[in-house]
Parts: C-alpha cells; structure tokens; sequence
C-alpha cells in the first residue's frame, strides 16, 4: 500500500466549528448582511436600513428592516396578498406583482413618515432616482436580495423599481433590469426600457397566453384557468396593473375585506363586530381569590414541614 496522506485527522475534528444555523439551512448569508448592517461609528446609532425582499412559492415579501445589537426591527412591510384588495387577484408571484409590492411599500413608507415624494408616476420603465427636495431627505435603505442569485431580469430587481418609482432612495444601477444587455466585446452595456416597461404590465404574460391559445387552447384553458376565472385575458392584463398601480397610489393602506382572514384566507361570511373574538380557553389560569392563593401556598410550604413563612425548614 502507497502513502496516505491525512488530511482530517482528529486534530483538524477537535478545531472544527459549525456554521451558524441560519446558514446551515440557507437561509441567511451572513458575509452579505455583515456588510449590509455595519455603520460607520460617527453615525451615533442611526438606523441603517434594509429593503428587504423575499420570495415564496406563492407570495412576494417587502420589508424596511433595520439592525439592533440582538435582533432585526421591521419598520413596515408590504406583501403580494394583499394586491388582491386593489383588483389583482391573479399573478401574484409575477414580475409585474414584484414591481407592485415594491411600488406599495415605498407608498406606504413616505406615507408613514410623511414624506412628499410621489415618485415616478408615469411608468415607462426608465431610469429613475429621486432626488431631494425640501427639508425632509427621501427615505434611504440598501436592497437585500437574501440568497437569490442576481441574475439580469430577475424578479428581486421588479420590487426594487417598484420601490424606487414609489419614491424611496436606493442606490443601484440598471445593468440586471430587463432591457440590459452588455457587449461582449467592447464590455459596454446598452439598457431598453420599452423592454422593463413590458414586463411591468405583464407583457411577458400576455405573450404566452397569445402563443399558447394559438398553439394548444385546451393547455391553454387549463394553465391560466384562474386568469380566465378572474375574466383576466390577454386584452386586458396591461390595463388591469395600470387600474392597480393608480389604487395603490390612491390609498397605500386599504384596510383588508370583512371577508378576509389572511394569506390568502377567506371567511364564509363577514366577521360580525359586535361579537367578541373567542379566545381558547387551553392555556387560560382560572382565576383564584387572594385567600385562596395564600391556602395553596400555606399547603406547599406545610408539604415540606414549614409551619410559618419566617419559620426555619
């Protein structure tokens, strides 16, 4: 038998340490959010915020969260749910619903602050930054993409134009926004926002759904059977999110239906407001009297041969 080399022997075990367990299940990228969090020490403790954004298999989260020494503050929060409250009620996972959520959250966070900064409200998918103007400076965050790979196109950047049409202050670029495109060979990049406006208003969609009806109507029906539930076609989906960016804009912070429980939870029929909400009774002390409560501890204190309080044991 040949040389061996050892390379984990058991001095290599004893100095092993594990990763923290938020990384172990992928969730959290700590050498990103270090650099995310840390402020410069002449700041004196201001908030550095985060324009947090996340993905579920049916739901898009926008978050502002700011760093404390132990633990995350959510500052205000916006989630692709809820569009069904401004006339959207399919798609909610979409690029066009990222840029939405996104384009919701910074209406809710000037309108929490009360910052007057409208924004880009003519959407065309161009550049945008908004500058400042007054005594109030826009509202500043950082995107936090969390583990999502950053490709160009991808939906993280529809929230973060959203966001920033809205009226927050995020410094990027446009070089990942559909419609960008760098040249191989002199490295240069050309960016078309008739491109980013398409995908917007759904335009990718609406595409398919042509290609798709004039190729196979029955795959057709059965994919986009709730967009067809919803009498959401082709026709009409471009105007379907310009009727929903000009809601959001309206009232950033429409209440839920009567009907409404939740993420995507409704009642049979609406909660009645008079009726107080029944509260489980599993985890509830029944209520004892003052003198009842010094008989049970008299009865301990007797258990283990303690006649008085100030009595020794």
């Amino acid at each position: 038998m040949g040389f061996v080399k050892v390379v984990k022997n058991k001095s290599y075990f004893r100095r092993f340490q594990v990763k923290f367990r938020r990384r172990r299940e992928a969730k959290t990228d700590y050498y990103a959010r270090q650099r995310l969090i840390i402020q410069d020490k002449n700041k004196y403790k201001t908030p550095k915020y985060r324009f947090v954004v996340r993905f579920t298999n049916r739901d898009i989260i926008c978050q502002i969260v700011a760093a404390d020494l132990t633990h995350d503050v959510c500052l205000c929060a916006a989630y692709a749910h809820e569009l069904s409250r401004y006339g959207v009620k399919v798609g909610l996972t979409n690029y066009a619903a990222a840029y939405a959520t996104g384009l919701l959250l910074a209406r809710r966070v000037n309108a929490k602050f009360q910052l007057n900064y409208e924004g880009q409200k003519e959407v065309n998918g161009e550049d945008y930054m908004v500058e400042e103007d007054g005594e109030k400076a826009p509202f500043r965050a950082f995107l936090d993409v969390g583990l999502v790979r950053t490709t160009t196109g991808a939906r993280v950047f529809g929230a973060l134009k959203g966001a920033v049409d809205g009226g927050l202050a995020i410094p990027h670029n446009n070089h990942r926004f559909p419609g960008s495109h760098r040249d191989a060979e002199s490295g240069e990049w050309s960016y078309d926002a008739s491109v980013h406006r398409k995908y917007i208003f759904g335009g990718h969609v609406k595409e398919y759904m042509e290609k798709l009806k004039a190729d196979d109507e029955e795959a057709y029906n059965r994919q986009f059977s709730a967009y067809l539930k919803n009498k959401v076609t082709a026709a009409n989906i471009e105007g379907m999110y310009k009727k929903l960016h000009d809601a959001i804009r309206k009232d950033p912070t429409k209440k839920r239906d009567a009907k409404e429980l939740g993420s995507f939870k409704t009642r049979d029929k609406p909660k009645d407001a008079n009726t107080k909400q029944e509260t489980s009774k599993r985890f509830q002390k029944a209520k004892i009297s003052v003198k009842q409560r010094k008989a049970r501890i008299r009865q301990k204190l007797n258990a283990k041969g303690v006649e008085s309080i100030g009595a020794p044991q």
